[in-house]
């Protein structure tokens, strides 16, 4: 290809040299033939002979007859090679019109550059996106990085950033276009660069992106709106951002949603007066748990029961706080109910004393009237507890649905955390599963704490071996307090105790989470204390200490001490008082010591035990499978809420499963035949819809297959019965909400064979 401005090879130079050389010798010769025959002619005496003369002129007209064909031959030559450099020419010519036609036929824009990097040659596409800026195209020669200043300070390039999954650059021009830069060098040096348009496959994976984030958001609204609580989230400039059905019913005004508008807007001004305080110390950082009255729209008084928990960012300030509102009406009314009944028995009491020293004979009728008006308070205090009994029980029994949608919004934001995006589509994704933690912690409490008091819950005491037990916790929170810049130190032991290794480990594992908590340098220690029938796990910390008249305060619901020089946290208070009722239901005595300024150590006994030969479970060392993958295993998925089914395959299809989901037994009929259809591990929730249940699903399918497939049974049910069951068939059990680590590590170890 010709460079533009030389139109003339350098094939050419030689030959034209060459033909002058020819040319300008012919020209001589032929003055030496004329000057001889002139000579021959004239007749002059001092010239040589005629016939020497005429001999001498024969020689020379051979000799430039020779010079002639020589000269003949050259000039056929030189015109030969005319005609071949004019085809070449034509050729090259032909060549560079085609090459500009096919630059000019590329959708994307190109740029040529020479191996100094300076621009020879780009196309109209290329050259549109400066016309479309209103920018001076760069010039030819130019630098490629001048190139790019260029386009970076006259506005052509709004944006620019690299992306994992791509090959190269991308940029946002002025023309609200996203256009991906592609560079190749040439074999002589150079460098090609295309820019293609990539806009429709932005804009359809931000829209792919949006949908995802709204259906998180949904998944939330969903499960906040099924408590039975007004809960709510106020941002920093106390706008209501969040709230529930509830809340909403509650405080919405002439049928008006209170989201988006100020706490000033949406209280009456004596009631935001009241609240104002209370706001301000959250605002500081504080918990804060309170209660009074309060009146609804259409004038109704209720006994309202708040809690403020606030919120901090990565950088520890304050952005907002969490708002959970309790209606404790009939509680109050309870308790007034049971202070009339007390002053009214007092009252009679007194009556009928001084009636006594009046006349004996009414003694017999004042004994029947005080037994008849204690029966009264008994059946008032036992209609209280059991008012209070029956709310318990009702979040412990709607357990299952609340965690239900919890569960597969979880299961969509682990896939989605999973997936590269841009950097801010990631943060709105893990703003998302910063939230559903937030929920399902404050759900998960709520729910635990109402089991224990509902009896819900029962220990499975068992003898077992600690050493599994303290391995596991110790490496759990070994990384949680290498993130914190703490160190966590660890004495293993292997006693035999008697307990419910589950409960003792939440436990534990509560005493760790307050130990990490409240300590800001130095360490904390895990161990154990050898007693004679009995051993003593303990959790020392090196953080401000507990005043001596708050350590028994801090067992309490939502009582919360916030030690002096302690950071805050967007704790419930719950954590301890979950501690308390299951140690006095495993009969374990805990206690906590504590000095103010140098740390506390919060302490467990239990009691030693003789071990029984028996199958442990494989939930023992699920930690150890962390990390190892799945290489296209073949699941099947059971479970009677889509959604689930969906979040679960998007999960599992991430970690190169092979899914097929259905909804129950004759669904997955409906798919493959589960007699011979290959299967690695079955997925199956216990509760199905008409009464069937994943158990009986799961016995079918085996029933049939000449190799039973492993099975994990998911359930929101946690009585001891179940889980003797489920242990009894062989088959690994989780609760709802799966943590995807947790089953990730529990498939590694079924596809292992362990």
């Amino acid at each position: 290809m010709s460079v533009p401005g030389k139109d003339k090879s350098p094939v050419s130079c030689p030959l034209e040299r060459r033909l002058a050389e020819l040319e300008a010798e012919n020209d001589r010769l032929r003055k030496i033939r004329d000057a001889l025959i002139v000579r021959v002619e004239s007749g002059d005496a001092h010239k040589p002979e005629p016939y020497a003369a005429f001999e001498h002129s024969v020689v020379l007209a051979e000799q430039v007859r020779e010079r002639t064909e020589a000269l003949s031959l050259a000039m056929d030559e030189l015109k030969t090679s005319n005609k071949a450099l004019t085809r070449a020419r034509e050729e090259a010519e032909t060549s560079r019109q085609r090459l500009n036609d096919a630059i000019e036929s590329i959708a994307d824009g190109f740029v040529l550059f020479d191996r100094q990097h300076q621009l020879i040659q780009s196309n109209s596409r290329f050259r549109s996106y400066w016309r479309h800026a209103g920018a001076p195209m760069p010039a030819p020669g130019a630098h490629i990085s001048e190139v790019r200043a260029l386009a970076v300070a006259s506005g052509l390039i709004v944006e620019e950033h690299s992306e994992p999954d791509s090959e190269g650059e991308v940029f946002l021009l002025s023309n609200d276009r996203w256009v991906q830069m592609t560079e190749r060098p040439t074999r002589e040096g150079g460098l090609v660069v295309l820019y293609s348009d990539i806009t429709d496959v932005k804009n359809s994976e931000m829209a792919r992106r949006i949908r995802a984030l709204e259906d998180s958001e949904r998944w939330i609204r969903v499960v906040t709106d099924h408590v039975p609580a007004l809960i709510a989230y106020v941002g920093a400039d106390l706008s209501i951002q969040f709230c529930n059905r509830v809340y909403a019913t509650w405080y919405g005004r002439n049928g008006e949603s209170p989201l988006g508008k100020s706490l000033d807007k949406v209280h009456p001004p004596e009631l935001y007066k009241r609240l104002l305080p209370h706001i301000l110390e959250v605002l500081s950082g504080r918990n804060v748990t309170f209660e009074f009255e309060e009146a609804g729209e259409m004038g109704q008084e209720r006994y309202m029961l708040r809690s403020y928990v606030p919120n901090f960012d990565e950088q520890g300030d304050i952005v907002g706080f969490f708002v959970l509102i309790r209606d404790i009406t009939d509680r109050r009314k309870t308790a007034l109910a049971l202070e009339q009944a007390y002053g009214s028995l007092e009252r009679r009491v007194k009556e009928r004393t001084a009636a006594l020293t009046d006349a004996n004979c009414q003694l017999r009728t004042e004994i029947e009237e005080r037994a008849a008006a204690e029966a009264r308070l008994r059946d008032a205090k036992r209609e209280a507890e059991q008012a209070n009994l029956s709310k318990t029980k009702f979040l412990a029994a709607v357990s299952h649905d609340l965690l239900q949608p919890l569960n597969a919004a979880r299961l969509f934001t682990s896939a989605l955390l999973e997936q590269s995006f841009g950097p801010k589509a990631e943060g709105l994704v893990r703003s998302v599963s910063t939230s559903l933690d937030d929920v399902e912690n404050l759900l998960g409490t709520l729910v635990d704490i109402s089991k224990l008091d509902a009896g819900v819950i029962q220990p499975d005491v068992t003898a077992f071996d600690l050493r599994d037990l303290l391995n596991n916790i110790a490496r759990e929170f070994r990384q949680m307090a290498l993130a914190e810049g703490l160190r966590l130190d660890f004495v293993a032991s292997s006693a035999i105790i008697e307990s419910d290794s589950q409960l003792l480990a939440r436990i534990l594992r509560n005493f760790l989470t307050n130990a990490l908590r409240y300590t800001e340098t130095g360490r904390v220690l895990l161990g154990c204390r050898r007693e004679k029938n009995s051993i003593v796990l303990q959790v020392w910390d090196t953080g401000p200490g507990i005043p001596a008249d708050k350590l028994k305060e801090i067992f309490q619901e939502f009582k919360r001490i916030q030690p002096s020089g302690a950071h805050s946290d967007k704790g419930l208070g719950l954590g301890l008082a979950i501690v308390d009722k299951i140690s006095r239901m495993l009969g374990h005595d805990v206690s906590v010591s504590s000095v103010e300024g140098r740390g506390s150590v919060f302490s467990v006994r239990v009691p030693l035990g003789q071990l029984k030969p028996r199958l442990e479970a494989v939930e023992s060392n699920l930690v150890a499978a962390n990390g190892q993958g799945l290489g296209g295993a073949k699941i099947w998925v059971i479970d009677n809420d889509r959604a689930i089914c969906e979040g679960m395959k998007t999960l599992l299809e991430g970690w190169d499963c092979q899914v097929t989901t259905a909804v129950s037994l004759e669904d997955l009929e409906t798919q493959l035949n589960p007699a011979r259809n290959p299967v690695d591990v079955i997925l199956a929730d216990y509760h199905l819809d008409n009464d069937e249940n994943g158990v009986d699903a799961v016995s079918a399918i085996n029933s049939r297959r000449r190799k039973p497939a492993p099975v994990v049974m998911i359930t929101a049910n946690y009585t001891n019965e179940l889980k003797q069951h489920i242990r009894e068939l062989g088959y690994l059990l989780m609760n709802k909400p799966v943590r995807p680590l947790k089953l990730r590590s529990a498939l590694n170890h079924l596809l292992r064979g362990q």
